[in-house]
């Protein structure tokens, strides 16, 4: 058994032991005040004696009055079948041990009518079988009601955790769908430098591996911080840049957001979208600026070209687009947006907005 098991087995018996206890100290004290109001005083020592001694059979019977519970549990017939014959079984048996110790413990009552082991059990004999029947069920209807409480609790984690992998598996897929297509766009720009300039293609080829490698050291976090997705950002645009040489210029600000959780990747498909339709659209190149702020509790994030904007018809999302709206969905529900609007002096903006999560130190 591992020490944490052994720490929790034992604080399970601590908790039960103190319970019968208070509850044999309550009962001896009822006890005792009672005969005191009466005119009938009980001595402390035999009150304590049959009150430890019967809640403590009583305790040692919990594990075995649980595991009958456990078995009569699949129907109620099976129920009534069990308990009712277990029920007589189990009180007698505890009734005549209880009886038995107290005489052993105690002794006759030399202030009563009570001298022998016989009489113990004629005089009290009924008395205590009665009240032990109704301990058993009221044990086994508390057990019972814990075991389902456990039960339902233990069925919520389990639910929660395959929404859980669900969602991760589910933002996995959508992650993975990114990199084909950004990997497929920079080989097709490769192969067309191999040609024209081979020393450019050298470079690219070199760009895109820090890229990728930057991408596998994060490949199974969903989040990370803003800083880090910048690196991821500063390594796309390193390869963008040797394609389009000094026709691309970029801006980025994001102030004192860096320690922002952001989801992975999240920006690299909207610069990637930025470009397309920003400075393949223009002959005298283009510029992108990225902003990112803080604004009550949530991150902004702004991403902007000065291409030729959305068309009329209205925006279509491509992969890229359709993606990174499908992981701020999965990942934040309803608190977070994608916006895609046309800026006043040309071109195109795209406006995320989710919670603002600082990472851990």
């Amino acid at each position: 058994m591992s020490e944490p098991a052994r720490t929790q087995k034992w604080k399970v018996v601590s908790l039960a032991f103190g319970f019968w206890t208070m509850l044999a100290l309550s009962y001896t004290a009822s006890t005792v005040l009672g005969g005191i109001s009466e005119g009938h005083p009980v001595a402390w020592s035999r009150a304590l004696s049959w009150n430890l001694i019967d809640f403590y059979l009583w305790m040692a019977l919990t594990p075995l009055v649980g595991w009958l519970g456990r078995i009569g549990a699949q129907s109620w017939q099976r129920f009534w079948t069990l308990h009712i014959p277990c029920s007589l079984l189990v009180a007698c048996a505890q009734s005549a041990v209880m009886l038995q110790l107290f005489f052993w413990v105690c002794g006759p009552n030399p202030k009563g009518n009570v001298y022998t082991l016989t009489n113990l059990f004629h005089v009290e004999g009924i008395y205590k079988f009665h009240l032990a029947l109704l301990t058993y069920w009221l044990m086994l209807v508390v057990l019972r009601g814990m075991a389902s409480h456990h039960s339902l609790k233990d069925e919520r984690l389990r639910n929660a955790q395959l929404e859980t992998r669900l969602a991760q598996s589910q933002l996995q897929v959508l992650r993975m769908q990114l990199q084909p297509h950004f990997l497929f766009n920079t080989l097709n720009a490769i192969s067309a430098l191999t040609i024209a300039d081979p020393p450019q293609a050298k470079l690219m080829i070199a760009r895109l591996s820090d890229f990728l490698r930057l991408t596998l050291e994060e490949r199974h976090a969903q989040q990370v911080p803003l800083s880090r997705e910048m690196q991821f950002l500063e390594s796309y645009l390193g390869i963008q840049k040797v394609r389009f040489q000094d026709r691309l210029v970029t801006h980025v600000d994001v102030g004192d957001t860096g320690n922002a959780m952001v989801p992975s990747l999240i920006l690299q498909p909207l610069v990637e979208n930025a470009l397309r339709h920003g400075l393949l659209t223009k002959t005298s190149g283009g510029e992108l600026n990225i902003v990112a702020r803080r604004v009550e509790g949530d991150l902004h994030v702004r991403v902007e070209d000065d291409g030729l904007g959305l068309p009329e018809a209205g925006p279509v999302e491509g992969v890229g687009l359709s993606n990174t709206r499908a992981r701020l969905r999965a990942m934040f529900g309803d608190a977070a947006t994608m916006q895609l609007s046309r800026r006043s002096e040309g071109g195109t903006r795209v406006d995320l907005r989710f919670p603002f999560v600082e990472c851990s130190p």
